[in-house]
């Protein structure tokens, strides 16, 4: 079964309460490599996002700059 890709959203939720957890030094050494491990793939995850955003904006700007010419 695939797991559901976050939203950007849920994955800044997931990441703030991943960062809460360990500067409350919360999670025990078993748990903190995991936790760590899901953190790396959030912040990946977000990054794609936002880097994709971006190229859709400036390509949704460059054609409206070319429909004005």
């Amino acid at each position: 079964m695939t797991k559901k890709q976050p939203t950007y959203s849920e994955a800044i939720s997931e990441l703030e309460k991943i960062l809460a957890e360990v500067e409350n030094n919360e999670p025990d050494v078993d748990e903190l490599t995991g936790k760590v491990k899901r953190a790396a793939y959030l912040l990946r995850f977000c990054q794609k996002k936002l880097r994709k955003a971006s190229e859709d904006v400036t390509g949704i700007l460059k054609n409206m700059e070319e429909e004005e010419v």
